[in-house]
């Protein structure tokens, strides 16, 4: 059951994140693999793999609760790539962000925002806007 979950987690992680996710998974091996393991069986082979929500959804929500926790930034942009790499608009993940404006307030949302707008750069993205 476990390898099971492992396997199933590795591959939602390269779909969503690509290799950033890998990255992110091999960065723990020297401190802390036990992390890595659960983010692979938990987050990805678990709840990522739950029937009830799409793929574009569950990555709206975690940039939407990245966003609000705060302190994120390095998560956020893995996790508005993964949006990208799911087919989330970039007008649809700023547009998630200015809605979170009301209940987390401007600096957490700016904080988003600088980091869309790096990732964007990156990927030689512009808005239609």
């Amino acid at each position: 059951m476990e390898n099971e979950r492992i396997k199933r987690g590795t591959e939602r992680l390269k779909e969503v994140d690509g290799n950033a996710g890998e990255r992110v998974i091999a960065s723990l091996e020297g401190i802390a693999p036990d992390l890595g393991r659960y983010i692979l069986e938990f987050a990805f082979g678990d709840v990522y793999c739950r029937d009830g929500l799409s793929l574009q959804e569950r990555e709206v929500i975690t940039i939407a609760s990245l966003l609000t926790a705060g302190g994120c930034e390095a998560q956020l942009e893995v996790h508005i790539n993964g949006s990208l790499n799911v087919g989330i608009s970039p007008e649809k993940v700023i547009e998630t962000f200015i809605q979170c404006i009301p209940y987390t307030g401007f600096p957490k949302v700016l904080n988003a925002v600088n980091v869309a707008k790096k990732v964007f750069a990156e990927r030689n993205i512009s808005l239609s806007k």
